[in-house]
């Protein structure tokens, strides 16, 4: 028995895989556990629960793996500061110290988190070696061309690849400061978003504007080439110096300063998302053509945080020349922990593998699952009314009724997803066919910005439906976008077109009721889609069924059950510390059921009681 443990950590979204003789045992990200968005600590959480799921101890494990190559890293680092001195002394004086205290001694560290794990061999792979594993061994392919794309790891920005067997090989590489992850984080951060985690802030914003700066884009800051390389004119960008991603340049080509976080959005701001996301498209498209040219193959595996833009993988998905697409759930860092693990043990222990039907990720639910007994425990804690159900049909059924009676419900089953999306284990659920849906749920249960969209998860045999899916096409990871079908449509008048461009706001809610499917169509008829299978999602896709039933909708709004600026639930603590503190109407943990309104019934001082007993800090 081989048992193998990848690391990601130090930059953002920390994570640990375990795998044990080629298997995914378990994966997770460290900030499910700390409760701190994209926790870039060492993930000992998340590591400690690894191999408590494998019934492991750290003198267990035969191998750590690490993500990236820290030394080639810090020699990146040192060639730009000095490339770019004086000016990049602020920046050096603050990288520095963070490099000579941990992240140049990572053997030590490694061995000091993992106390006990002395006979394990240390491997460091390249980082988008380790996307591009994350991406192709758990596929459900013997052969695919591989794409990886994010800001940067040591040097590379981007790859292409060729996955055949149990092996992967890089054929291609764009380099630093040339990325397209920081051309698309420059306009994250003008636009007032966080950079590594508002770029999906970004693309939900995009459709709202015109890409009326794509040229000057194209003409200013990027020399694009047909094979989809490319250089970035650094006389626009501060990233490689200084501590913001823009510059003057940049301002004054673009109309004004950065937008300040919370300040309000212009038509500008929207404009400028549909520009950056229409030439972000131009590239995916370009490399996918590229490594088709240089593979041959008729299927594509992608990762890296570029990945995780699925209207650009819709775009792929419907035009690019190939016939199949494998996106990997966590595409972003936190996948590079899955990828490291994988890497050892089918690139460099040589093992085979044997891709089936579907992939090895397991519908990504690899994280913590709770039982019963500790829920209740959790509830008793709190004093909380709850009831449970013995007959799972019961309880879908009163879980459905309270839906199609435009209630909203977290659901907390099974295991909690690896990645960035909820996948119906840790969801907040709603009717799509209420249009009073989509801002309910942004403003009193997400407490999120108005013009971000939803997804439907839908019943994988009725997606064709609703909508515009290639033929046996599937997206149980909600990494694609797809138009919703005409007949779900309905026509825009003109008097409606000219609010719908004036006020963005607006033209959301006119939007929203001119669609079948109001709370999860997007403002230019698309929506981000998750096909629900009985193989991979067990207990959600019989909800869906039941809801189908009761209404004759086979779809859900599923959105991750979180408020804005926390990380997705993990245990059941989190799920009713967010439960309190929203407007969600029920919670289903597991068998278990709490309705809002009784906690109503309570005294007031019992209500407030449990209300702070639920947010005392763990």
């Amino acid at each position: 028995m081989t048992r193998i443990l990848g690391i990601s950590a130090f930059y953002h979204d920390s994570a640990a895989a375990l795998v044990v003789d080629g298997k995914i045992v378990a994966a997770a990200q460290e900030e499910r556990f700390t409760r701190r968005k994209h926790d870039p600590d060492f993930p000992a959480h998340a590591a400690a629960w690894c191999l408590q799921t494998g019934a492991l101890q750290p003198q267990d494990l035969d191998y750590v793996a690490f993500y990236d190559k820290p030394l080639l890293k810090f020699d990146r680092l040192l060639e730009t500061y000095l490339a770019f001195a004086p000016a990049g002394f602020r920046n050096f004086r603050q990288a520095m110290p963070v490099w000579l205290k941990d992240k140049l001694h990572l053997r030590r560290t490694l061995r000091k988190h993992l106390s006990g794990a002395s006979r394990a061999r240390l491997v460091f792979a390249e980082h988008h070696e380790s996307h591009a594993a994350s991406a192709f061994f758990p596929s459900p392919f013997q052969r695919a061309a591989i794409l990886t794309l994010d800001g940067v790891g040591e040097w590379s920005t981007a790859t292409l690849g060729l996955g055949e067997g149990h092996r992967i090989r890089l054929l291609r590489e764009l380099k630093f400061p040339h990325s397209p992850g920081l051309l698309y984080s420059a306009f994250t951060y003008y636009c007032g978003f966080k950079v590594n985690s508002g770029e999906y802030k970004l693309m939900g914003l995009g459709p709202y504007g015109r890409p009326r700066f794509a040229d000057a884009i194209r003409r200013e800051l990027i020399e694009l080439k047909s094979d989809g390389s490319f250089r970035l004119n650094q006389h626009y960008f501060n990233y490689c110096q200084g501590l913001t991603m823009t510059n003057g340049r940049f301002h004054k080509l673009f109309g004004g300063p950065p937008r300040r976080p919370e300040a309000p959005l212009e038509q500008r701001h929207m404009d400028l998302a549909a520009s950056v996301q229409a030439v972000t498209e131009d590239i995916v498209l370009r490399m996918a053509g590229e490594a088709h040219r240089l593979t041959r193959q008729k299927r594509l595996v992608l990762a890296g945080g570029v990945a995780l833009n699925c209207v650009a993988n819709g775009r792929l998905q419907r035009e690019g020349p190939f016939s199949e697409l494998w996106i990997q759930p966590a595409a972003g860092d936190a996948g590079g922990a899955l990828g490291a693990a994988l890497f050892v043990w089918h690139q460099l222990l040589d093992k085979p593998r044997q891709p089936g039907g579907q992939d090895a990720q397991q519908g990504s639910l690899l994280g913590p699952q709770f039982s019963n007994a500790e829920i209740a425990g959790a509830l008793e804690g709190l004093e909380m009314p709850a009831r449970k159900w013995t007959d799972e049909r019961e309880l879908l059924d009163a879980v459905a009724g309270l839906l199609a009676a435009g209630k909203t419900v977290g659901w907390f089953q099974g295991r909690m997803e690896f990645g960035p999306r909820a996948l119906g284990a840790r969801s907040v659920l709603a009717d799509p066919r209420n249009p009073a849906i989509q801002s309910a749920l942004n403003l009193k249960i997400k407490f999120r910005e108005s013009f971000r969209p939803f997804a439907p998860a839908v019943l994988a045999e009725r997606a064709a439906e609703y909508f515009a899916l290639p033929a046996g096409a599937e997206s149980p990871y909600m990494l694609l976008v797809a138009p919703v079908l005409e007949k779900h449509r309905a026509a825009i008048s003109e008097a409606d077109r000219k609010i719908m461009n004036s006020d963005p706001d607006l033209r959301r809610r006119v939007n929203v009721v001119r669609s079948t499917l109001p709370a999860v169509t997007h403002v230019d008829y698309s929506a981000r889609i998750q096909t629900v299978d009985a193989g991979r999602h067990g207990r959600f896709y019989r909800l869906l069924k039941t809801f189908k039933r009761l209404t004759g909708c086979p779809v859900l709004v599923n959105t991750s059950f979180n408020v804005r600026g926390e990380p997705i639930v993990c245990s059941p603590a989190d799920a009713l510390r967010c439960f309190l503190a929203t407007d969600l109407d029920a919670l289903v943990l597991e068998d278990f059921f709490l309705q809002k309104e009784q906690l109503r019934d309570l005294s007031p001082a019992a209500e407030r009681q449990r209300h702070l007993a639920a947010f005392e800090p763990d």
